[in-house]
């Protein structure tokens, strides 16, 4: 602080991670050196220093922090239009809004309606995410600027995590999330308005949300007027909505008694959005524009097409680095694989730089990176350092990493594709869209005046498609058939889609459910698929859990779908390729990779236990992350692989399901996985090819 700061609340820094001790004793970070530096002066114990990268573990004070979250809040574009968008709000049931990178939208906009009393009769403000991590990133944002603990009146919700309470006005989500609220609670009663965030990107859940919350914005609108609006238009009305809820009698739905439900209000948000085609679907709804992006941006294109992306990446970092000034570089890679080559080559040539010119920090950022390591992108940089952050599209929207002034954008990202004939999801690389490349440049102006370099010529950048193709266009559409016929919608192919999938897509996956018994001939939803429904699993997991329960070794098929549900188990960094090679055949099984992830739960599992009796959880939580570490597994996705576990264990209870073990028994394991996986089989042919 060095006496410059009149106040006395003073706090660690949030990026620190380590424990600290204090005395002969170890306790958390922030706490523990809140209430130190909260002692009297002479009565404080040796304060900790984070010596993880040159210049951290300063200390800031949180009054003065408080005041420049203020004074940036203050600074959004955003702020200036505050009252007329809640004017918009008010006078339109469906608003969308057209908000620039960096106009505050996704932080700010909750909470002018918490504070313009959009929740005073009881509802909650509901903003979804198409990813986990922007739902939790931005929730925590929005607390920390709102001054209140994370759970309480700002919480988020995820997929085997719920991070919010009875207080909890402002819940992000993701949309996968609220889908699966609809099957309890079909009019989304306890909402009083929806934001469906990132819109642009299309995914599958935003899809089939948006024509759900169509239906119930109609529905709720009639509740109260008696009269549907005729603003929006659509095929299936809210009757028919209350007339199928009122249908089910399996006990999955349970429709609300009352008919008198408050108007919903929706808006629709992105920074990159083609309003026109949201605003036709939902009836000529209103559109407006929020200026955003602080600073300008200034795009640069090759002269000629590179053939080599890493090689032009690798160029294009250390031009940055040796000629431009202060500010980190953000590169957007394809996947895991190129970051970790970009990284190893990035050290590689700064050993040949003089040693004036090697403070350079490269941070790797993609999915299945243990949290702890990606939690570092979002420290600042030391004094005198630059970051190079290396990313997958995670970092593409809403997650904001402070700091960036560079973007390098190569106009490749890897796409989640469904080959329906093979029945097999994969990830292919393609490129980029216009509005895909719009939202990576914005990156580089939220800070200050930044520059993106785009690894393509100009002309490549105007034959772009102007947005990504829609999910529901490329990928399995079995779950979603399965939670739309659990809802009430039998009639599927008309159901009222912003874009209508492949009507194949659709027909093919209506045949996949029929094979798992969760449709009748009929085409109507069996007691197979109620049950199904109500797991928050793909389709052929459920189905897995139910003929587990009758082969008896459900707790064993617990743990395989568990540790199937998440990013990748094992971590095999590329200096480390050996070693992680080794430590995978301790758990590997000849007899297939379900029984190697179920060794490796089970031998989790019973290190925690052993753990566990002899120190506290705490203490046991942090001697299985070193276990981890040792093993090369990733600690988070097993972590996650026991919530999962958890959480589905009391699923099935109470659905009523036989949990019992096969114990050794591994051949009757294998027949049941043959059993519930047949859709997944392949027939080795006489050439050795599998078909």
């Amino acid at each position: 602080m060095g006496g410059k700061c009149p106040h006395r609340s003073v706090k660690k820094r949030r990026y620190s991670h380590k424990q600290f001790r204090r005395g002969k004793f170890l306790v958390k970070g922030d706490d523990a050196v809140y209430d130190e530096l909260n002692k009297p002066e002479e009565q404080r114990n040796a304060l900790p220093v984070d010596e993880d990268l040159p210049g951290m573990g300063q200390y800031y004070c949180m009054h003065c922090e408080k005041q420049k979250i203020e004074q940036q809040r203050k600074n959004l574009p955003i702020a200036e239009v505050e009252r007329r968008l809640m004017e918009e709000v008010r006078n339109n049931d469906t608003l969308i809004i057209v908000g620039e990178t960096g106009s505050g939208k996704t932080t700010q906009l909750p909470q002018y309606l918490f504070k313009w009393g959009f929740c005073r009769d009881g509802g909650i403000i509901g903003i979804t995410q198409p990813r986990r991590v922007a739902a939790i990133t931005v929730a925590k944002r929005v607390a920390e600027e709102s001054g209140v603990p994370l759970g309480q009146r700002v919480g988020y919700a995820i997929r085997f995590e719920d991070v919010t309470s009875v207080q909890t006005k402002i819940k992000y989500m993701t949309d996968g999330l609220l889908l699966r609220e609809a099957l309890l609670d079909p009019y989304l009663s306890k909402y009083s308005v929806i934001i469906v965030d990132e819109a642009h990107e299309r995914t599958i859940h935003t899809d089939v949300l948006l024509g759900l919350l169509k239906n119930v914005q109609k529905a709720r609108s009639k509740s109260i007027n008696g009269v549907v609006n005729t603003n929006h238009n659509n095929s299936n009305t809210g009757h028919d909505l209350e007339e199928r809820i009122g249908n089910q009698n399996d006990g999955i739905l349970k429709p609300c008694q009352a008919k008198k439900y408050n108007p919903l209000k929706l808006i629709i948000m992105s920074a990159s959005l083609d309003a026109r085609v949201f605003s036709e679907y939902f009836g000529g709804a209103r559109a407006v524009h929020v200026q955003g992006r602080q600073f300008p941006v200034d795009i640069f294109y090759t002269h000629k097409p590179e053939t080599d992306c890493i090689d032009a990446a690798l160029i294009t970092i250390f031009q940055i680095h040796l000629e431009e000034g202060p500010g980190d570089i953000l590169v957007f890679l394809t996947g895991q694989e190129e970051i970790e080559s970009v990284e190893r080559l990035i050290h590689e040539r700064l050993r040949q730089l003089p040693e004036s010119s090697r403070k350079l920090l490269t941070f790797p950022i993609f999915s299945s990176l243990p949290s702890e390591k990606q939690m570092k992108v979002f420290m600042p940089s030391p004094p005198g350092y630059r970051k190079v952050i290396l990313a997958t599209n995670i970092a593409e929207t809403s997650v904001t990493i402070p700091g960036i002034r560079y973007v390098v954008d190569p106009g490749l990202v890897k796409a989640r594709t469904y080959d329906p004939k093979m029945g097999v999801d994969s990830l292919i690389i393609v490129t980029t869209s216009k509005a895909q490349a719009l939202q990576r440049s914005g990156r580089a102006g939220r800070d200050g005046p930044g520059k993106c370099y785009r690894l393509y010529q100009e002309s490549f950048f105007e034959k772009l498609t102007d947005s990504t193709l829609p999910e529901i266009k490329r990928c399995d559409l079995s779950n979603v058939v399965l939670q739309l016929k659990a809802l009430g919608i039998d009639d599927v192919v008309n159901f009222d889609f912003i874009e209508k999938p492949d009507r194949t897509a659709v027909v093919n996956s209506l045949w996949s459910l029929y094979l798992l018994g969760a449709v009748t001939e009929e085409n109507k939803l069996s007691d197979v698929g109620h049950q199904m429904a109500r797991l928050p699993l793909d389709p052929v997991y459920s189905k897995a859990l139910i003929v587990a329960s009758q082969f008896g070794c459900l707790k064993e098929m617990l743990i395989c779908v568990a540790m199937l549900s998440v990013e990748s188990i094992f971590y095999a960094p590329r200096e480390k390729l050996e070693e992680s090679r080794n430590a995978l055949k301790s758990f590997a099984s000849p007899e297939g990779d379900h029984l190697t992830l179920l060794n490796v739960y089970r031998a989790a599992d019973e290190f925690f236990q052993k753990n566990k009796m002899v120190n506290s959880e705490e203490k046991a939580e942090k001697n299985l992350r070193k276990w981890c570490k040792d093993n090369y597994i990733n600690s988070r996705s097993l972590k996650h692989a026991r919530d999962i576990h958890s959480q589905i264990l009391r699923n099935v209870e109470q659905m009523g399901l036989r949990v019992t073990s096969c114990e050794d028994d591994m051949l009757l394991l294998r027949r049941c996985l043959a059993a519930s996986f047949f859709l997944k089989v392949a027939m080795k042919q006489p050439d050795g090819a599998y078909r």
